[in-house]
């Protein structure tokens, strides 16, 4: 008998030790979806804390730095994003001496060469080609990255066409990571990566004044998820009324 709770008590306890590394995907997703990025930046920071992250408790971080600093450097929070680009850097850095991620860290260097260039406009000439290099040297080392290709699909959408950026052509490489995403079913639930990739395609197609398509985008992203504030609140209602214009 007091064995038999020897055990129980060390299960417990191995649970608890397993749930203070366990995944935050729920909790950034809702983050996501309901544009509360306070929560967000809550869980990167409780995330920080833990000592001896193992690979894959790092790999979730960086990605959720990743989504924070954009989202730092889209609302002129640059300070705040340096912050967490010099963090998620050293993240980098280590995940860098796994050969196996190798193409994945490749696709972090070219998002945060691209988020020094946000930060500092002055660095597009030192950080530009490196980013690029970074994005094909990702989708070289792993063509079923998607990840990869929308770092490279990025780098089209925003580079000035004068230097050769095309939103046609970025448009073709979010489509082949959506593609790439929807292999796996579980995946991509509950996956803030891929309702923001769905997003950025509808977007996409509305900059190339395909209003039809985009809002058929949209309309799918709000069959995954009602509860998404950005699609329903902005996104859907603004490519109506430019259908209706």
């Amino acid at each position: 008998m007091e064995r038999a709770k020897y055990k129980i008590v060390l299960l417990l306890l191995i649970c608890c030790v397993a749930n203070l590394k366990g995944s935050y995907k729920s909790e950034i997703y809702s983050a996501y979806i309901s544009n509360n990025m306070q929560l967000w930046k809550n869980v990167i920071d409780k995330m920080n804390k833990v000592n001896n992250k193992d690979t894959n408790y790092l790999l979730e971080l960086v990605n959720y730095q990743y989504g924070y600093i954009a989202w730092c450097i889209g609302n002129n929070k640059n300070d705040e994003a340096k912050k967490y680009l010099d963090l998620a850097e050293k993240n980098i850095t280590v995940l860098s001496q796994n050969n196996q991620y190798q193409s994945i860290v490749n696709s972090y260097r070219s998002a945060f060469y691209g988020y020094r260039i946000g930060i500092n406009h002055i660095l597009v000439t030192l950080l530009g080609l490196k980013s690029i290099d970074c994005a094909k040297l990702a989708i070289r080392q792993d063509k079923d990255n998607a990840f990869s290709y929308v770092q490279y699909a990025n780098i089209e959408f925003y580079m000035p066409s004068v230097f050769g950026g095309s939103k046609s052509e970025a448009l073709s490489h979010y489509l082949r990571a959506k593609e790439l995403m929807e292999k796996s079913k579980e995946d991509i639930y509950e996956n803030w990566n891929y309702l923001n990739l769905l997003t950025v395609i509808a977007q996409t197609y509305s900059y190339l004044k395909d209003y039809k398509t985009s809002k058929q985008y949209l309309e799918k992203i709000l069959l995954i998820e009602p509860r998404f504030t950005w699609v329903k609140n902005e996104l859907y209602p603004e490519v109506i009324k430019k259908m209706n214009n």
